[in-house]
This record gives structure tokens, sequence and C-alpha cells, in this order.
């Protein structure tokens, strides 16, 4: 795996699916989840087009459990590095078999702040707070 580039990253909006935890070879926590955001803006007939755009998050460490209880839907604001990274896979059979590159974007979590939904404002409260909590990302 080969870091190309980086920089900060802050999305908000909904979780597009469960998240899921996994460990890496070294048995360190990991969630990852996608984040969905959308645009919309006027367009020249006087009506809206809108577009969204799907984000690939990584948890580490400790947060990882916070993050690992996400379901798809909810409203989240995450924080993070966003990185780039290539990796080879092979593709085909028999003769027909290459090698592709890969490059994948992520956003490497460094906070994630649950966020109320409008419409659960008049609901009383569960009593759980909203956490925001760093991330441990391991060494390389």
């Amino acid at each position: 795996m080969r870091c190309l580039a980086s920089s900060g990253a802050r999305k908000g909006d909904f979780v597009g699916n469960d998240a899921e935890l996994k460990s890496t070879k070294n048995e360190t926590a990991v969630a990852v989840f996608s984040v969905a955001t959308q645009r919309s803006w006027k367009n020249d007939r006087g009506g809206y087009d809108s577009r969204t755009e799907w984000h690939r998050c990584l948890a580490w460490g400790k947060p990882s459990k916070f993050a690992s209880a996400l379901k798809k839907g909810a409203h989240v604001q995450v924080e993070g590095e966003l990185r780039y990274r290539e990796y080879e896979k092979d593709h085909g059979t028999g003769t027909d078999r290459m090698s592709v590159t890969h490059r994948v974007a992520e956003i490497c979590v460094s906070s994630i702040l649950e966020l109320d939904r409008a419409e659960k404002q008049d609901e009383p409260a569960s009593g759980v707070a909203r956490s925001e909590l760093p991330a441990d990302e391991p060494a390389a």
C-alpha cells in the first residue's frame, strides 16, 4: 500500500451502510463505513439538481468501537485525514490474467460526532450522551 497524498476532511451527512468492525493482522480494530454528502443547486430551467458523493471512512483503535455501532441512516459529522492509496489486484484467468492498479480515497477518521436528526427533536432524549471521540491510528 502506498500513500499518495493527504489533506484534512470534514464531512457531515448520513451513514450509507451499517459500520463493519474488522481487525488488522496486528489485531488493531478498525471500523469501516461510508458517509454520503449531497449537494443541490438551481439549474438553468429553474428546477433543482443534486449530486450525492460517497466517502469511505476508517475509524481506528478505541473510536472503532463507537463507530461500529453506527447504523445506516445515522446523521454524523466525521473529521479526519483524506488519504489516497493504491493497491494491485489480479483480474481475469489464464492467459487473460492481468494486474490492475486500483486507487482508493479514504477518510482516516480523527473524530466522530453523532448528530440529532431534525425529525427526532420532539422525542424525549434517550439518556445516551452524544460523543465525539478522537481516533488513535496505529503507527505505520
